[in-house]
């Protein structure tokens, strides 16, 4: 495991963003959805891919708090432009566990 410094960490912008739209991403390589949160007056609304179909149904997903990466440059992923990375923990199976506050948080509240 590589060492950072608190300042390397600090520059990473991992906030509290709400799902509001789910959509289908039948063009990915792997199975996954478009996703679009909503990151507060700050950073305002972005779109990003998550391959979390294994545990989680569209519907189940609209309203559900999750952490996400906005400071990263954006990045295209088939025929969407993803603009921020969701964070997620990998199973042993490869399914993929939303990291999500345990409480409701305001959106676009930063973690530290």
């Amino acid at each position: 495991m590589k060492t950072i410094t608190w300042s390397d960490f600090e520059r990473v912008e991992l906030r509290a963003g709400t799902i509001v739209e789910v959509e289908e991403f039948p063009e990915a390589r792997k199975p996954a959805y478009k996703i679009t949160a909503d990151f507060g007056p700050g950073i305002g609304t972005r779109r990003s891919s998550a391959q979390v179909t294994d545990l989680y149904g569209k519907d189940e997903l609209i309203g559900r708090q999750i952490i996400g990466v906005v400071n990263f440059p954006a990045k295209q992923i088939g025929p969407m432009k993803s603009e921020f990375l969701v964070c997620g923990f990998y199973r042993e199976n490869g399914a993929v566990v939303l990291a999500v506050p345990e409480q409701a948080v305001p959106n676009g509240a930063k973690l530290g």
